[in-house]
């Protein structure tokens, strides 16, 4: 099954080192991030998890709940989430998933058979409170995520469903934003942009953000 950016991310039923989790019930009407890990007991992920636990005030701060998922067992996890505790100086706060029939990794197309046939990629699922999938991430195991740049996506996300306006590159939370083409009529652009814009161009104006 191919996942796109819009379908509805699969539901699914499976334990967890917190208890089984139906996943749509889970999500209720939140938002969340779905990311995957090769398997227990490794460098990198160990660090992910870490980090994902000490930005649970900026997650909770946005309405988003996280949830990891390795390939491993639930008591493989409950010991692999002392030595977390333990070497990133953090509370584990968060469910991971124990995808030991690979379930959901297969139904998220987290396993990349030219880079292995049988542990998950790096897989990352931005999911809002429709259930909608909104951004698809996908890192070799080699490679760590960058969660800050996660959170950037997800302030992007919640802004532009809010606001006729889009995200130019290397954006942050306070800077400018770019108005939609679709956007003419000069009347709605006063109404909606009472601080005025920049037109760089007829297809690139830029105004502050409009929720600061």
């Amino acid at each position: 099954m191919g996942l796109h950016i819009g379908s509805i991310a699969p539901d699914f039923s499976q334990e967890s080192s917190e208890r089984v989790i139906n996943f749509h019930e889970w999500l209720g009407g939140k938002w969340a991030v779905l990311f995957s890990h090769p398997k227990d007991f490794t460098p990198v992920c160990t660090t992910e998890l870490g980090a994902v636990s000490k930005l649970k005030g900026e997650f909770d701060k946005r309405g988003v709940k996280a949830i990891a998922l390795s390939v491993d067992g639930v008591e493989d996890h409950h010991k692999w989430i002392k030595d977390i505790e333990e070497t990133q100086n953090t509370k584990q706060n968060f469910p991971i998933l124990a995808d030991g029939d690979r379930k959901v990794a297969k139904l998220y197309d987290m396993i990349h058979p030219e880079a292995n046939d049988t542990l998950t990629v790096r897989s990352v699922f931005i999911i809002d409170g429709n259930k909608k999938i909104r951004t698809t991430l996908t890192y070799p195991a080699s490679t760590g995520r960058n969660f800050d740049e996660i959170l950037r996506v997800i302030d992007s996300l919640q802004l532009t469903d809010n606001f006729k306006v889009a995200t130019p590159a290397n954006w942050k939370d306070g800077d400018d934003v770019v108005i939609i083409t679709a956007l003419q009529d000069p009347e709605e652009l006063k109404a909606r942009f009472p601080k005025g814009f920049r037109a760089l161009k007829p297809y690139l104006r830029l105004t502050p953000q409009p929720n600061k």
